[in-house]
């Protein structure tokens, strides 16, 4: 099973600790006839957006430089730079000699560059996401601190700034978080003066490009701690790799792959279709493979909780075109793909659905989305990534009476990054065939929701709280969320399609890394 399989236990006693694995979705029609996938992108044009093609691909290769399970790549450190800027005054006669601040000593420096050293090793153990801090900087100014030899490997500078001179900070290229102290220690000067001398450069408004009070935190390390969970996230989604099998689209919108290489600096790698099914052919051809295939599907089946209403040859086909995409990520460095043309063009080559091998993938810490939808995809990117948690991308509907409706047929299990939700594994519910998990998620969980626009400039979050995982006719992972806002808000707000859900509340990190790209943000209720 997956590199996770013993994960200690938590949550309510329905969950199981166990690894799942999984597959994708089909072809449905609404009632006036116009496909709900129709407004997707053309594969064709897609294709030719893509960027890079992979050709030539042999499973062979594939399998020898790939072996085994392949897991998923860990997410990369946030590389943070702590820098100390401090002055020592001399005295003077009859004048004001010192600015406010409780640094007054070299010895006063050296007993803050510990404190801080401190603080960072703990906030290390601590933290729930990868972080790396690099030794610290004790200087009198900024210009003092760019000569540092390790500058240049560092994606942001903390700031301690208890006196000197901090403008130009700015300039060098980073993220920048100020850490000032007004109880947590000697007092600093720039508590008194972040924002009229440096952050408004003596107006009114707020100067300085790229920085501004919300990088600003005082005493509190949790105020902190979740500033570097967002950026950690922010520097694991911008420029990033995603396999696109079929070619990149976009749900009415044809741009949307261009907007997010655009915005997200994402290198998006096309698979096409015919390359995909001489690897889905050999692999199904490879003893070895189908009976790794066999092993996991009985290994997915007495995970409790697990209930099996489909074809068991749908659930082990499922398995062998998980392991095509886990090798094709493997191969490419990357840790993320989608798959275009789920809704039928998958079905005849792997005699299954996508549904089941993006729900285990993305239980396994990959990044698997449906439906090449690049309105969506940066979105899960960028919440998988601050988060560590698995993303449901989803389908929404209409609010009402205080919820809305969220459904997909590609839920992953492992939510929480910790525990594994029971599921029935059904047919995908447009095509009746295949496999797709019914995931239920459990009352009373907390989740975050982006709801991103089509034109990549204006996100919304909401809040929300699952009270139901009804069994309706539609995408088989369901759940009704209580709203954080009035129905008739969000509904005249709602903007682009598909949303994207994750276990817990990351409003605020999903906002601060997405002012950095200059998205903007509005949280609803």
């Amino acid at each position: 099973m997956g590199q996770h399989e013993h994960d200690s236990q938590h949550g309510h006693d329905s969950r199981s600790q166990v690894q799942p694995h999984c597959c994708p979705c089909g072809h449905g029609a609404d009632s006036d006839g116009i496909s709900r996938r129709g407004f997707l992108g053309g594969m064709g044009a897609a294709a030719a957006m893509g960027g890079v093609a992979l050709t030539g691909l042999s499973w062979s290769a594939l399998a020898a430089a790939a072996p085994g399970v392949p897991p998923a790549p860990p997410r990369r450190p946030l590389v943070v730079k702590p820098v100390f800027i401090y002055a020592i005054h001399k005295r003077a006669p009859q004048t004001s000699w010192r600015p406010w601040g409780g640094i007054q000593t070299q010895q006063d420096a050296d007993q803050e560059v510990a404190r801080i050293q401190g603080e960072l090793d703990k906030l290390g153990a601590t933290a729930d996401f990868p972080v790396k801090f690099l030794p610290i900087a004790s200087v009198h100014s900024i210009a003092e601190a760019a000569k540092a030899q390790d500058l240049a490997s560092a994606d942001v500078l903390l700031v301690y700034a208890a006196d000197g001179q901090v403008s130009g900070v700015e300039k060098l290229g980073k993220h920048v978080v100020f850490f000032l102290r007004h109880q947590s220690g000697p007092v600093y000067l720039w508590y008194e003066i972040i924002s009229p001398r440096y952050l408004r450069q003596h107006t009114d408004e707020e100067k300085i490009k790229g920085i501004d009070s919300q990088d600003v935190v005082i005493d509190n390390y949790n105020e902190l701690t979740w500033r570097l969970r967002a950026l950690c996230g922010l520097v694991n989604t911008v420029g990033s790799k995603i396999v696109a099998v079929g070619g990149p689209g976009g749900w009415a919108t044809p741009k949307a792959p261009e907007l997010a290489k655009d915005r997200f600096k994402l290198e998006i790698i096309t698979l096409s279709y015919p390359e995909l099914g001489k690897l889905i052919q050999a692999a199904r051809k490879d003893q070895a493979e189908v009976a790794l295939a066999r092993q996991r599907t009985a290994d997915y089946l007495k995970i409790p909780g697990t209930t099996l209403e489909t074809k068991r040859e749908f659930l082990e086909n499922a398995f062998v075109l998980e392991q095509v995409f886990r090798r094709v990520m493997a191969t490419n460095q990357c840790r993320a793909m989608t798959i275009n043309g789920c809704m039928g063009t998958i079905m005849p080559m792997s005699e299954t659905t996508a549904c089941m091998p993006l729900s285990t993938l993305n239980d396994d810490g990959f990044m698997a989305f449906c439906e090449s939808d690049f309105v969506v995809i940066p979105s899960g990117l960028l919440l998988v990534n601050i988060s560590g948690r698995p993303n449901f991308l989803n389908d929404p509907t209409y609010p009402h009476d205080g919820i809305i409706t969220l459904a997909h047929c590609t839920g992953p299990r492992k939510l929480d990054a910790k525990n594994i939700e029971p599921a029935r594994i059904l047919t995908h519910f447009e095509s009746d065939y295949g496999a797709a998990p019914k995931v239920e998620m459990h009352a009373g969980q907390k989740v975050t929701n982006i709801i991103p626009d089509f034109k990549q400039e204006h996100y919304l979050g909401l809040r929300g709280e699952i009270v139901g995982a009804p069994f309706l006719p539609i995408c088989r992972s369901q759940i009704d969320i209580k709203l954080a806002c009035p129905d008739h808000v969000l509904a005249e707000k709602m903007c682009g399609f598909h949303w994207m859900t994750i276990y817990g509340d990351y409003i605020k990190e999903a906002g601060y890394a997405l002012k950095k790209i200059g998205v903007g943000w509005e949280v609803l209720g």
